[in-house]
């Protein structure tokens, strides 16, 4: 009744709906002119998290700690006057660049000298210029290697690399002000390697998230191009009419714009899941479209009435397609259960979006269609197809048939996929889904081989007592746990306020690399005292201490070995730490950008088997609505539960790793996949209800009426999802593989699975008549 009211309510006021259509997406196409990509990595872990929260903390104390670009290259030429002195060249035009705090190289590293006179330190440039001769460079690298604390740092342990760290201002870095900056360095570096015939490495967290902004960039165009070429081919193939592949790509195009706008009006930025929006909305929008057309053209064929037509497709298909546009959005929307930002701007842009794309198909292609000619014979024929009715008669055949096959072929691959999910692993990059071929990973592999990597990890000490880091005691505890944690393969050297202290204690003692180490307890004092008159040189203790001395930091650099790895590796180290700075009376946390993207990693996907469990359930409440009794719920859910678990063994069997973007697959696949049991069942039960065949023939029917729709809906989400295997973004192509797979595998379970089961329950329920017949007759 209400479907038939709001078919009379859009055909009746046609007009005024199209032009309050066309004004709102006017608007909203404005909003979306504003939209933005992100500067950042994305939140993934909850604001509320512990992990996140000490992170928040820690970067009040020191500052943002993935603020540092690198590059760097190898030669035996590093200290030749000629490629020393472009390289001093390219660290002191890079310090100039307003946004930079600052830049360290071998070319301007500094030493440190005691005034005797005044007490202090003295800070000095290692080189005060460029170099005239090259006894002057050989001097200057004598002078370098006398300097512990720069090994392992600027200059590699083999002594054959060298890197410079340019590190940038906390207020741009976020910004899109980073990237002129960036461009400024690579065409420094580039220069110097034409020059000197030396290939140069570029790396750090600013420049692998802007050049992972720039891919989101790139295939935001291009995965909306394909997108609207694979659905324009299927729509012609469809329906062969030039309106009916114009005006469902219109409505899309609509329901992209409405996405984009809806992306602006919530305050979020296109991240590398929101990216990903306009195609979705293009790939996901066209079934309306397509389900509202093949209902339209098959009622004119039947009455000869376009209006008529229409307003029996908004009242027949407006509760089918709203039901399966709804589970759909479930498929999304249960993202938002996560509590992870990144997640949930996902989830509550493509749940809005797909329901907002769907009011538009429902009540626009019937208005602009209304307005178009009357459709050709061809387009009422559709069913009439060989092709498709060859399939469909097969299909047919095979429920009736061969039901048993069907239990037992899907009984044998459910076991075989099962041994399969017992096979995936979980496992995240922080790099992970950059192209496997593109130059940021070859050079990020030059720093870890070199450097130990450039990935940031930091170790923030609290000693829970003001003053407490000076305590001579609690300094050798310090240097106990850098120990600890450098002899682990995956971490580089450290930067502390220990390697500091031995800076000075070298310095105190003429320069001697001997005495690169701390000071006993006599000498703390005298070197601190040294230190509190020294300016800058203090700074450099400062950097690592905060105001009241309670909390140290140590900074380390690592290697992106991914989570699986990564957890086992802090979890061996904790013992080690816990067993040096007693947890009773010390908090010792390992944080920075890097781990909170490996407990992120973690969380997401603990998080995401939830979010699948809300889907199923939430779905099942509206197969309850729908349907009513358990029977059909298990009918209902069974045909799309079995095509996750292939897609889990075949990720098992092909290695292919559970990580936040393969996990999203199985909820949205969920979702979707669960339109076809809603288009199958829906028309099953109005067969049923209007009249008196038997449950066999209208099995048949339905695979005959609805088959069409779903095997055209079907090819739609196949090839859509499909052109995701193009994206350089490694996550992004397993998500559209592994989805097309799984909705492949659900349609062919919705088509054979679904109707064998009702074919069963009916069966039985014959066999319980005629029981009951006997019973009574006996």
């Amino acid at each position: 009744m209400i479907w038939k009211k709001l078919a009379d309510l859009i055909l009746k006021n046609r007009l005024l709906i199209l032009c309050l259509a066309i004004i709102a997406s006017i608007f909203m196409g404005y909003q979306a002119s504003k939209v933005r990509i992100t500067f950042n990595g994305g939140k993934v872990l909850p604001v509320t998290d512990s992990a996140y929260i000490r992170y928040m903390q820690f970067k009040k104390l020191f500052g943002q700690d993935a603020n540092t670009m690198v590059i760097g290259f190898k030669s035996p030429k590093i200290f030749d006057k000629d490629v020393y002195n472009d390289w001093y060249t390219i660290a002191a035009n890079v310090k100039k660049i307003k946004g930079i705090n600052g830049v360290i190289s071998v070319a301007n590293v500094y030493n440190i000298s005691k005034d005797t006179l005044q007490h202090k330190f003295v800070l000095q440039p290692l080189t005060p210029g460029l170099l005239a001769t090259a006894p002057a460079a050989d001097s200057v690298k004598q002078k370098f290697l006398s300097l512990p604390f720069y090994k392992g740092l600027v200059l590699s342990d083999d002594g054959q690399s060298t890197l410079m760290a340019i590190s940038f201002d906390g207020k741009i870095i976020n910004t899109p002000k980073r990237v002129p900056i960036l461009k400024t360095v690579l065409k420094y570096g580039k220069e110097f390697g034409l020059k000197h015939r030396i290939q140069v490495h570029y790396s750090g967290l600013p420049l692998i998230r802007t050049v992972a902004g720039d891919l989101i960039k790139n295939e935001f165009s291009l995965f909306l191009g394909l997108s609207l070429l694979i659905t324009s081919i299927i729509l012609v193939l469809v329906f062969r009419s030039f309106y009916a592949l114009l005006f469902p790509i219109v409505v899309v195009l609509l329901g992209v714009t409405w996405s984009m706008g809806i992306l602006v009006l919530m305050h979020y930025e296109i991240t590398i899941l929101t990216g990903i929006m306009p195609p979705l909305v293009v790939i996901i929008g066209i079934p309306n479209a397509v389900f509202i057309l093949n209902k339209y053209y098959h009622e004119y064929g039947a009455t000869g009435n376009k209006m008529q037509a229409l307003h029996t497709t908004i009242e027949k298909v407006g509760i089918t397609t709203f039901v399966a546009n709804i589970t759909t959005a479930i498929g999304f929307g249960v993202l938002c259960f996560t509590n992870s930002e990144l997640l949930i701007q996902f989830g509550l842009v493509a749940s809005t979006s797909i329901m907002v794309t769907f009011v538009l198909s429902i009540i626009l292609v019937p208005i602009i269609f209304s307005y178009l000619p009357d459709p050709k014979a061809r387009q009422s024929k559709i069913k009439d197809r060989k092709i498709i009715r060859g399939i469909l008669e097969q299909l047919d055949y095979l429920v009736h048939h061969k039901r048993k096959a069907i239990y037992l072929t899907t009984v044998i691959m459910v076991i075989i996929c099962g041994y399969g999910v017992t096979r995936i692993r979980v496992n995240s990059y922080v790099v992970d889904d950059l192209p496997k071929t593109n130059n940021t990973l070859t050079d990020l592999k030059f720093f870890e081989a070199n450097f130990k990597g450039v990935l940031p990890l930091e170790v923030s000490i609290d000693t829970k007592r003001k003053n407490g880091v000076m305590n001579n005691a609690v300094i050798h505890k310090v240097e106990k746990l850098e120990k600890l944690i450098s002899s682990k393969p995956e971490f580089s050297r450290s930067l502390s306020l220990t390697q500091g202290l031995k800076f000075l204690t070298q310095s105190f003692y003429g320069g001697s690399p001997s005495y690169y180490r701390l000071p006993d307890g006599l000498e703390q004092g005298f070197i601190l005292s040294y230190a509190g008159n020294s300016g800058k040189s203090n700074d450099m203790l400062k950097s690592y201490l905060d105001s009241t001395r309670r909390f140290t930091r140590v900074t380390f650099e690592m290697i992106d070995i991914g989570s699986a790895k990564m957890n086992k590796v802090l979890a061996d180290l904790q013992p080690g730490i816990d067993s040096i700075f007693n947890p009773k009376k010390y908090h010792v946390e390992l944080t920075g950008s890097s781990i909170i993207f490996i407990k992120g990693a973690n969380y997401m996907v603990k998080n995401l088997y939830e979010s699948l469990a809300w889907a199923i359930f939430l779905i099942a409440g509206v197969m309850w609505i729908l349907f009513r009794g358990i029977k059909m719920i298990a009918v209902s859910l069974l045909p799309n539960l079995i095509p996750l678990v292939i897609t889990a063994g075949i990720m098992g069997f092909f290695g292919i790793p559970l990580k936040p973007s393969s996990i999203l697959i199985f909820s949205i696949a969920m979702g979707i996949s669960s339109d076809q049991t809603i288009y199958f069942i829906t028309r099953y039960r109005q067969e049923l209800k209007q009249t008196d065949k038997s449950i066999s023939a209208i099995v048949s029917d339905t695979i005959r009426e609805t088959g069409i729709s779903m095997i055209y809906i079907a090819t739609i989400l196949f090839f859509g999802f499909g052109i995701f295997a193009a994206s350089t973004f490694g996550g992004t192509q397993v998500l559209g593989i592994l989805l097309s797979v799984t909705l492949a595998v659900a349609m062919v379970s919705n088509l054979t699975l679904l109707p064998a089961f009702l074919l069963s329950i009916e069966k039985r329920e014959n066999k319980k008549k005629v029981d009951g017949v006997d019973e009574v007759s006996g």
